[in-house]
Order: structure tokens, then C-alpha cells, then sequence
């Protein structure tokens, strides 16, 4: 059943979550993670128990609190993991306390990676050139062998049932991110299978536009939501939770401050790296307005200033400046920050946008910095409203986890450009939200009705998890939302008495639920409660709407069935534990039946890479053929 209602977005950064498990046999670790040098408390580290799903992220005292059953420790010992970008990671043992004894303290002190602290030449060898149907060799120097690869991704632990009896709450930040999808695709492409972790599934189903109301003018998003039911479980229920805000035409948008960020080390050489960087930033070159500016730092042994301030009525000045841009050297990512954030600021537009955009095959060494100092530049700067877009280029090297975390860091987006038209989609067709914030520290909070939902589960956004009382703490960091940006979630629901065999973890307490049993609310005819917590810019404090989304059933819309074969095809990709009976010949039906108008062919060329993948992956000739 569809429900609108007008609402607006905030801004969101990972705060220190930890999964809520019953109190009774309950352990908790607690702690401290400071800077080794400097004693300073780091916010955003991971800290897990190795063996188990329970986990936190510090908030920015540096404190984490992580709950678990005693049941699920099985040694006498446990290991914290702890993790941050920039810094060692350590493992600390912890002997685990007697019975009686349910809260133990452990605090950490992390040193800054060494191997950030040196610049990376790399030696000259041979690269077979990519492109289809060719099959010449070309010497790139600077580039590593094509069987050498060091891509990174974080690993994903996929979000588990848990029961509205126990954690009736579901609290996160929105994700506006599409990288994962043009990744993905690139791999297929390629013929090979993306590695899981390289799948985020909220990514894929955000990568296409959806027919979401429009809000008034009393917000700048409003809110929307479908139910239906789960196509690889029917006897589940599929909630569909969509924001969008309202597209700007290009000449409405307030006056750009942009710095182009380039890397130019010798790795940038190929055809999809610097030469596709290159024919990207024209696209976006041609698009500005006299009264916007742009800049132009790279770096590779260096960083320098290849083209100070200019406006945009020069044009040609701005293209010749991006032409005569070469490859070569070793890579000192941090000094080109530096000096673009320095150039933006001394151009910036009180009024405008003032934003640096990053270029990279990910290979982001900073040189004589760490990258934790990286990161607190870029959250110093983002504070005073200068922001951060990162795109991605090649293959091989990509740094997928760090460079999706200077973004969220700098309060902006992560692209990953695989091709010219993907370029014109981030940076011409969807450049009011690459380029225009409207609502910071988007978070969302879903409440579970017990008499109606027996478990629920997010799908993705693992990384954008929350703590429950996050939602109202207007300190925490969250999601930024562009100009005519669409943000989908997706939460497969499990009815009570649908027969279904799904683990169920989770606890708290609320709407539903008060001392003696269940809440009148709770007798009706609500299946969910969503809260939305948004902050205007440069406002400090939030405001707060609510929407009940009551039980029943309609035809879905193509919207929803396009969205429900998405998440589908990553749950196939990432060969989760909860995909249930789908198989890609479902999700081909389903992707074709919900194709809708289609303007830009997106969902298309969604079914050519599902075909893609059943030649891929299952070695099906058919699938070969229909792609002729």
C-alpha cells in the first residue's frame, strides 16, 4: 500500500552502534579508541568481536559499546579486531570475566599506518590493453602487470533477522552512492564474477530513478512507501521505503566553486583511467554557467596548481588546461588535497557550492601524511561547507572501501566511471545531486508493530547501520541529500504466522509495546511506524516527521517490482544466505515486466547485465544469444 508524506533529509556519519542482543546472559565491551601520538579520542572505528557479528563503530569521543551473548562466545579468550582507515589495525585478547561480572573496559590506542607515511613509485611494465576485440599490447609505464590486482573492499556482513519483540526499532542513514553498480557491471563485462564484498546491494537498487512523489514547499523530500510481497519468499512481505527531492534545472542552481582534483601518477595511463578522466570533466565543463568557477590541481611525485580559479564563461581556457594533462610518476594524494582544499577555500562562495572533485584509480597514496589527517581535513572542511565527490576509474587498483570513505567523510558521493555514458549520467544528467546539497544528516528509524511482524531485516546499508538513540542525537553525522536525488530501502518482512524457518535476533522496547503487554496502537491496523530526522543546512537543530504504513494489499507498481529484481540479482550475487528460491530467469521476468518508461534505457541495460550474468556465471548459451 503506497503512503505519501512530505519530508525532508539529513546528513548522517557512521556513529557507534552496537548490536542489541537480551540482557540476561548479556557481555559487554567498553572502551576507548584514542591516537597513539597524539591521545586524541578517533571517531568511525570499527571494533568486532573476531568470530561473531557483533560489532560497533566508535562516536567521536572515541567510545564503543558492543553487547553479546555469552552463549556465542566459545573460547575463555576473545579477540577485538579493531580498524580505522589510516591506522595499524590491532587485535586485543580479552580474558573473558566470570558469571556476575557482565561489563568489561577495554581501551585502545592506534598507530597511523606506516605505509601511508611513503610515496609508492611503481616500476614500468606491460598492460594489455582492455578494450573489446582488440587484442594489441601497449606499454603503459607506471602500470602493474594486468594479472596483478589489488582492489580493496570492506567485508560485508549481510543484516540478520531480527524480531520486533525484542528490537522493535531499525534506525540508519540514508545512502545516496551508486558506485557499487557500475562496478559491478564492469566486472561482468569483463566476464568475471564481482567479488561479494564488492556487492552492496542498496547501491544497485539506488543506481535507478523511481516514479517518488515530489514534496511541497514546505520540504525539500518527501517520503514514500509500497508493501508487497518478497518475490524469493511469497510467504514474506517486501516494504519499499522511498525519499526523493525535487531535480534543478542547471540554471537555477546557486553559483559553483569546484576544484578538479586529478590524479595523474603513472598508473592513470590507460585508456579507461586519465584519457576517460579527461573526456569526463569536459562533459561537466560544458554544462557550467558565467557564474560559476573551476580549478584544476593534480598530483603524481607533486601536487600542482594547473589552472588557478576561472570562470565558466572561459570555456576553451578550461579545456586546454584539461587536454595537456599526462600521466606519469609515483602518487602523493595527500598534497594535492591539501592544495585543492586550500584553492576552494580561498575562492569560496558563501552562497554557493563549493565542492572539490576527486579523480583516481584509487591508488591514493598521501604522501608525507597519514590518512587519518587526510580525514580530518576533509571533516574540518566539510563542516565549513566545502565537500567532496570522489569518481573512480580502472580496473585492478581500485581502493573501493577508501575512497567511498573520503566521501562520506567529506559529506558528498562516490561515483565509479566505467564509461563515457556513466560520466554524462553522474556529471550532466544527475548533476544538481552530484554537485547540490538540499538536506543533510538524513536518518530513518522504522518502527516494528510485534502483533503484526514476527522479523524483519534491512537489506544493505550495513554500513550505514545506527544506534537507536542516534536518532535523535543531532551531533551524529548521516547522509547528505542532493537535488533530485531518489534514496530506496528495502525491509523484507516476516508476517505473524507466515510459515517461515528465518533465525530471528534483536531487543528493545516502544510505540507497540508498554509495561503489561501491547499498545492499543498495537491492536490496529499498523504494520510499521517510520520516523525521519533531518536537519536543514546550517541549521542546528533537527526536525522530525512520522508516518504509520498500515497493513494491506495492491498491485505493485513496476517501481517496486524493479527495485524487489535488483535486490534480488545482488542477493544472487553475493550468493546470500537469504536469497531464498530467486534465480536469475526470475529476476530477467521480473526486470522486463517493470521496465516502465525507461527515458534513459538504465533499466535496459539492467537486463542486459542479468543476461550478462547467466552467461557469465551460469553458462548459459541462451543468454549469449539474446545479448547478439
Amino acid at each position: 500500500m503506497r503512503h505519501i508524506l512530505g519530508v525532508i533529509p539529513a546528513l548522517l556519519l557512521l556513529a557507534a552502534t552496537a548490536f542489541a542482543v537480551p540482557d540476561a546472559d548479556t557481555l559487554t565491551f567498553t572502551g576507548q579508541v584514542v591516537d597513539h601520538e597524539r591521545n586524541a579520542p578517533l571517531g568511525s572505528v570499527q571494533v568486532r568481536i573476531e568470530g561473531t557479528r557483533y560489532g560497533a563503530v566508535t562516536d567521536r569521543e572515541g567510545r564503543y559499546t558492543v553487547r553479546t551473548p555469552r552463549s556465542s562466545l566459545q573460547e575463555r579468550r576473545v579477540r577485538l579486531r579493531v580498524q580505522a582507515l589510516g591506522y595499524q589495525s590491532e587485535t586485543v585478547e580479552v580474558e573473558i570475566p566470570p558469571t556476575g561480572t557482565d561489563t568489561v573496559e577495554v581501551n585502545v590506542r592506534l598507530r597511523p599506518a606506516s605505509l601511508a607515511l611513503e610515496e609508492v613509485a611503481i616500476s614500468p611494465t606491460t598492460f594489455a590493453d582492455q578494450t573489446a576485440g582488440s587484442a594489441a599490447r601497449h606499454r603503459y609505464p607506471g602500470l602493474p602487470h594486468p594479472d596483478w590486482n589489488r582492489e580493496q573492499y570492506a567485508h560485508i556482513d549481510e543484516n540478520a533477522f531480527r524480531s520486533p519483540a525484542l528490537a522493535p526499532l531499525s534506525t540508519f542513514s540514508i545512502d545516496v552512492d551508486r558506485a557499487s553498480y557500475s562496478n559491478v557491471r564492469r566486472f561482468l563485462e569483463q566476464g568475471e564474477r564481482p567479488p561479494v564484498d564488492a556487492v552492496q546491494i542498496e547501491e544497485m537498487v539506488n543506481y535507478f530513478p523511481y516514479d517518488y512523489a515530489l514534496p511541497g514547499e514546505e520540504h525539500p523530500l518527501a517520503l514514500t512507501t509500497e508493501l508487497g510481497h518478497a518475490p524469493w519468499r511469497p510467504q514474506h512481505r517486501l516494504l519499499r521505503i522511498g525519499l526523493a527531492s525535487p531535480p534543478i534545472d542547471t540554471a537555477d542552481m546557486p553559483p559553483n566553486n569546484l576544484v578538479f582534483l586529478i590524479d595523474v601518477s603513472g598508473s592513470m595511463r590507460p585508456p579507461d583511467r586519465l584519457p576517460l578522466v579527461k573526456r569526463s570533466l569536459r562533459l561537466l565543463v560544458e554544462e557550467l554557467r558565467p557564474v560559476d568557477q573551476v580549478a584544476i590541481v593534480v598530483y603524481a611525485g607533486a601536487a600542482g596548481l594547473v589552472l588557478d580559479s576561472t570562470p565558466g564563461s572561459e570555456k576553451e581556457r578550461v579545456l586546454d588546461a584539461i587536454e595537456r594533462l599526462e600521466a606519469g610518476g609515483s602518487t602523493a594524494g595527500g598534497a594535492g588535497l591539501r592544495l585543492a582544499y586550500r584553492v576552494a577555500e580561498e575562492h569560496f562562495l558563501e552562497d554557493g557550492n563549493n565542492r572539490v572533485i576527486l579523480a583516481t584509480d584509487g591508488d591514493f597514496n598521501v604522501g608525507e601524511s597519514s590518512d587519518a589527517a587526510m580525514v580530518r581535513l576533509i571533516q574540518e572542511l566539510s563542516a565549513r561547507g566545502t565537500y567532496l565527490t570522489v569518481l573512480g576509474f580502472g580496473m585492478r587498483n581500485l581502493q573501493f572501501e577508501k575512497m567511498q570513505q573520503l566521501a562520506q567523510h567529506g559529506n558528498g558521493n562516490h561515483a565509479y566511471i566505467d564509461s563515457l555514458d556513466e560520466a554524462r549520467k553522474v556529471l550532466v544528467e544527475e548533476m544538481g545531486g552530484t554537485l547540490l546539497t538540499v538536506a543533510e544528516d538524513v536518518k530513518l528509524q522504522v518502527e516494528f508493530n510485534p502483533a503484526r511482524v514476527r522479523a524483519y531485516r534491512l537489506i544493505g546499508y550495513e554500513n550505514r547501520l545506527l544506534a537507536d538513540e542516534d536518532f535523535d542525537d543531532d551531533e551524529k553525522d548521516a547522509g547528505d541529500l542532493g537535488a533530485g536525488h531518489r534514496v530506496t530501502a528495502l525491509y523484507e518482512i516476516v508476517p505473524v504466522g507466515a510459515d517461515s524457518d528465518v533465525e530471528v535476533t534483536g531487543e528493545i522496547p516502544l510505540r507497540y509495546r508498554e509495561s503489561g503487554g501491547l499498545s492499543p496502537e498495537a491492536e490496529g491496523e499498523e504494520l510499521v511506524f517510520v520516523r525521519l530526522r533531518y536537519q536543514r543546512p546550517r541549521e542546528a537543530e533537527s526536525r522530525l516527521l512520522e508516518h504509520a504504513v498500515v497493513a494491506g494489499q495492491v498491485e505493485p507498481s513496476d517501481d517496486f517490482t524493479f527495485a524487489a529484481a535488483v535486490a534480488g540479482f545482488g542477493m544472487l550475487l553475493r550468493e546470500s544466505e537469504h536469497r531464498g528460491d530467486i534465480t536469475a530467469e526470475q529476476v530477467l521476468q521480473m526486470a522486463s515486466a517493470s521496465l516502465g518508461a525507461d527515458p534513459n534505457g538504465y533499466r535496459q541495460g539492467f537486463v542486459g547485465l542479468v543476461r550478462r550474468y547467466r552467461e557469465v556465471v551460469e553458462g548459459d548459451p541462451v543468454a549469449g544469444e539474446d545479448r547478439q
